[in-house]
């Protein structure tokens, strides 16, 4: 009867060690996906990361352009706004100086209301 327990708990101690591979097993496979993972991961990035990059570059290169063409165009706004304003002060000036004449020559005297003769 001893030999019969020995030997059961030698086959427990057995499948306590074929378990513990097994649960090692496991754990390294585990570790090697998150690598497998971390890695694909990380190439991703780096891929997403260059085409950010590139589409940055191609937008900076069409929006940046050449100073002398901003500033070209910039020029050419304010003259046509500047010639805009002149044509309205050529067309206004004469109506406004007669409305301010008019305002300055036109005096009616009246007392304050908080006048009192004394």
């Amino acid at each position: 009867m001893a030999a019969q327990n020995s030997q059961g708990i030698q086959h427990l101690l057995d499948a306590e060690k074929e378990a513990s591979k097994i649960v090692s097993q496991a754990r390294d496979y585990r570790a090697g996906k998150i690598k497998d993972a971390r890695t694909e991961a990380s190439k991703e990035i780096e891929a997403l990361k260059a085409q950010m990059d590139s589409k940055f570059k191609e937008f900076e290169q069409t929006h940046s352009g050449d100073s002398t063409t901003s500033q070209s165009t910039l020029d050419k706004s304010t003259a046509e706004q500047l010639a805009a304003l002149k044509t309205s002060f050529e067309q206004n000036s004469s109506t406004v100086i007669a409305q301010l004449l008019e305002r300055v020559v036109q005096v009616k005297p009246v007392t304050h209301k908080n006048f009192v003769k004394a």
